[in-house]
């Protein structure tokens, strides 16, 4: 089997798993519960939030451990408009955001929240410019992902926090679901004000993530009941999950230099290739953009069969999105680039983690070319 679908879901590393049946069989008791069992796994918890929160060079006070990406930007987004409604209703976000977010600005957009999309170039990158002419006397919130999920263009988060800087009743929110052990991310720098993660995304497990929320920053929850998380995020904590998360994060970091190197050298090879391939053309820029995300479209050929004729070979990628995909509609992020409905409907994408290597890569180049010259002759 050739796994290329890291963006959609990672392989959790054998020792999370390991850690997660150990917390789950050994130390279950509820950290809320006062006795022995309780402060077993309350200690457990404080240990896996210090953990990540030292990774991520923040304080442990500035995380919040979450289900996940969808939670903690629902949380970032609604948990910051709810509070703040009565200094202002307008929000801005880049048109190339994660699935979460636009839905969640869709929502809000219903509640009568002004709700502003910053155009994206050629490149899926957003202008500086365009978020200082965006705001408002009444912006709250602007809200741009540091990596796009479907083509891998960074976000110029650094110069749009510089820039925020000068607008202190406005939050920053960045989505780093892609980033993490991929792009470099600095919070504090980059005056990041609310940053979300998943742990399923770096070799974690599914239905574990954290949101970070600078201090001083407040916020309304969005789940009412026992006030865990320091009343951000109520709901018993899941301590196996968070130790597990601390652990996939603390061995993603440590293998990171090298495995950025790798994926780096695995996608250059398969964009020389593919690039060869008659009518294939490669929709992820050439700079700024990550080293584990790699998005072509075919001429003439359909996206989701070009897909299952792969899997008949053992060979995994995707079309666009993971929350998207089986929606069988263009990429609103493709869309939003220029590129054609026709383009856009034919697009793949290729997602890399730090075991993929370049025998791989040219195995799959092949097989790709083969199934786009079989998929053209039955289509005529």
């Amino acid at each position: 089997m050739i796994y290329f679908d890291n963006s959609a879901t990672t392989r959790p590393y054998n020792e999370v798993l390991d850690s997660f049946i150990k917390v789950s069989s050994e130390f279950f008791g509820n950290p809320s519960s006062l006795h022995g069992i309780g402060l077993q796994a309350e200690k457990l918890l404080t240990q896996a939030r210090a953990q990540v929160a030292n990774l991520l060079t923040v304080k442990p006070t500035e995380i919040y451990f979450t289900s996940g990406g969808t939670e903690s930007n629902n949380l970032a987004i609604k948990g910051t408009v709810m509070l703040h409604k009565n200094k202002g209703k307008h929000l801005i976000l880049s048109s190339v955001e994660h699935p979460s977010v636009r839905g969640a600005m869709e929502q809000l957009k219903k509640l009568g929240f002004d709700i502003t999309y910053l155009p994206a170039d050629q490149n899926g990158r957003v202008m500086v410019d365009d978020v200082k002419a965006s705001i408002k006397k009444d912006t709250i919130l602007v809200s741009v992902m540091q990596v796009n999920n479907e083509v891998g263009t960074i976000q110029p988060i650094a110069e749009i926090g510089k820039l925020l800087k000068q607008y202190p009743t406005i939050l920053f929110h960045v989505d780093a679901v892609q980033a993490i052990g991929k792009v470099p991310l600095h919070l504090s720098e980059n005056s990041v004000d609310l940053c979300s993660f998943s742990a399923h995304k770096f070799h974690g497990l599914k239905g574990t993530g954290a949101l970070f929320i600078r201090e001083g920053v407040r916020l309304d929850p969005l789940l009412s009941g026992g006030n865990q998380e320091w009343k951000v995020r109520s709901g018993t904590e899941n301590v196996a999950g968070a130790v597990a998360m601390a652990k996939a994060l603390r061995m993603t970091m440590v293998n990171s230099e090298l495995g950025i190197e790798r994926m780096k050298k695995v996608k250059s090879l398969l964009r020389a290739e593919l690039s060869r391939i008659d009518d294939l053309i490669i929709n992820t820029p050439l700079e700024n953009s990550a080293p584990h995300i790699l998005n072509f479209s075919i001429k003439g050929v359909k996206a989701e069969v070009l897909i299952h004729t792969l899997e008949q070979k053992g060979i995994y990628l995707s079309t666009t999105s993971a929350c998207s995909s089986k929606k069988q509609l263009p990429s609103q992020t493709l869309l939003a680039m220029g590129v054609p409905d026709d383009l856009a409907d034919s697009a793949f994408r290729i997602s890399l983690s730090y075991d993929n290597t370049e025998d791989e890569a040219e195995k799959v180049i092949v097989a790709i070319e083969d199934a786009a010259k079989q998929l053209r002759k039955v289509m005529k």
